[in-house]
């Protein structure tokens, strides 16, 4: 087993990492920057180190600081936890290269699973479902352009194939905008992610959003721990998660399932990932993969019983996967509300001193926060400050423990979201199950 692990983040994805090291006993090294030196992991470490500003670009994102740290400290191992350098293949090279183990899968996997045109194609030939589309990048041939969205179909989307969180997307409805659109998408790509390739696929009007946990030993080994329904999102951003997704026929769950399992197979995949699909009609669309532990892993954890941040720490000290396909079985359903300092009607990110804060309990509610009574939430990051977690023997039960918990969640001295997930579980749409990516904004503008 690993001995020492630096963690390369923040926040309770760095405490949850941490927790998963004290149970294998393996000693932690808690990174930080200037602004973060009280958060909890910090103060429960075996070690800490100051990696620079509170800037994210001076610290969590300084390479070079991350690799020295965990020269100084004797780690022999790094955690990116999500976000930040999670998905960066020049960081998990360098990692590799400086002879220490990165907890992920290895620079060449990210890096083909990180552009969105070589990720399909992987996707394809395994047998995976994807989105009828350009299957490539598109070029300088204005023809072939417009006579493979014609092919298609309109409504189209053109896509950056390095593009994420929201970004980098244009969906065109009529002939006469594509090439302009392609175009201006080319342009912001090669802006905001350095690589102007765009491609072409079918819009889909109302899909939902699934996706499936897979976890991979590095030696052709994968098991699949289910799907999660995340299609509850505002401006592409995930609001509220549940597992598993409801209203999917076995067959068609199952189905797809196997596909996902041989492709990870054929990459040899290492640690955990989730290959997200856009979900319409009874079919599932491969839109991306990503390539390390998911905000909403604990949805999975609670109805699989499987640790997936433990697994990543075994997988990394080489050890085969503990667990095997048939021993893995999905019971019950779970939800994940995710908590952000935040207005809940305007957004604006709300910093501050928490006053008070009080976690809620009982069987089947689990809380994944660094909060504290006292502490500071700083400005200079992601607004998520909690994931309320729910657990029961349906999805009934664990929607009506979700509104309990979230009745007695109490976060004082700042703003959050915690009114609209109040809203949200009560929803009568909602409750029905098998909403699409769209429902939000709509219910949020109406």
């Amino acid at each position: 087993m690993l001995e020492k692990v630096l963690i390369a983040n923040r926040g309770e994805i760095a405490l949850r990492v941490l927790r998963a090291c004290k149970e294998l006993h393996i000693k932690t090294v808690a990174v930080h920057s200037v602004a973060d030196k009280d958060l909890m992991h910090v103060r429960l470490s075996d070690e800490s180190v100051c990696i620079g500003p509170p800037s994210p670009t001076e610290s969590y994102l300084d390479i070079a600081s991350i690799i020295s740290a965990m020269e100084v400290t004797g780690s022999n191992a790094v955690h990116p936890g999500y976000g930040f350098l999670s998905e960066n293949a020049d960081f998990a090279e360098q990692v590799e290269n400086s002879g220490f183990t990165f907890i992920g899968p290895q620079s060449e996997t990210i890096r083909l699973m990180g552009d969105k045109v070589s990720a399909i194609e992987v996707m394809r030939k395994a047998g995976v479902p994807t989105v009828p589309g350009s299957n490539g990048p598109l070029d300088e041939n204005d023809d072939r352009t417009l006579s493979l969205a014609a092919e298609i179909g309109f409504p189209v989307i053109i896509k950056a194939a390095a593009g994420g969180g929201g970004r980098g997307m244009r969906v065109v409805h009529d002939p006469t905008e594509l090439l302009k659109a392609a175009k201006v998408t080319s342009t912001e790509a090669q802006s905001f992610f350095g690589s102007g390739i765009v491609y072409l696929e079918k819009f889909l009007e109302n899909p939902r959003h699934v996706e499936i946990q897979i976890i991979g030993d590095g030696a052709g080994n994968a098991i699949y721990l289910g799907d999660r329904d995340c299609s509850l999102q505002r401006r592409h951003q995930k609001v509220l998660e549940e597992a598993p997704a409801p209203g999917i026929p076995d067959a068609v769950r199952n189905e797809v399932a196997a596909t996902c399992i041989q492709a990870c197979r054929n990459m040899n995949y290492r640690g955990a990932g989730t290959l997200e699909f856009l979900y319409q009609d009874e079919r599932f669309y491969f839109i991306e993969m990503n390539t390390r532990v998911q905000v909403e892993h604990p949805v999975t954890e609670m109805v699989t019983g499987v640790d997936i941040v433990k697994e990543q720490l075994r997988i990394a000290s080489g050890k085969p996967l503990s667990i095997t396909q048939d021993q893995i079985k999905i019971q019950g359903h779970a939800f994940e509300c995710r908590i952000n300092a935040e207005d809940p009607t305007s957004f604006l990110p709300s910093p501050g001193k928490v006053k008070l804060y009080h976690a809620p309990g009982g069987p089947g509610v689990r809380v994944d926060s660094h909060l504290y009574s006292g502490y500071s939430v700083p400005p200079y990051y992601d607004s998520l400050i909690a994931k309320l977690i729910s657990y029961g023997n349906d999805r009934e039960q664990a929607l009506t423990k979700m509104q309990i918990a979230l009745d007695e969640l109490l976060i004082d001295g700042i703003k959050s979201n915690i009114p609209l997930q109040r809203d949200l579980v009560r929803d009568p749409e909602f409750q029905k199950g098998g909403i699409n990516i769209h429902y939000l904004e709509e219910k949020l503008n109406s």
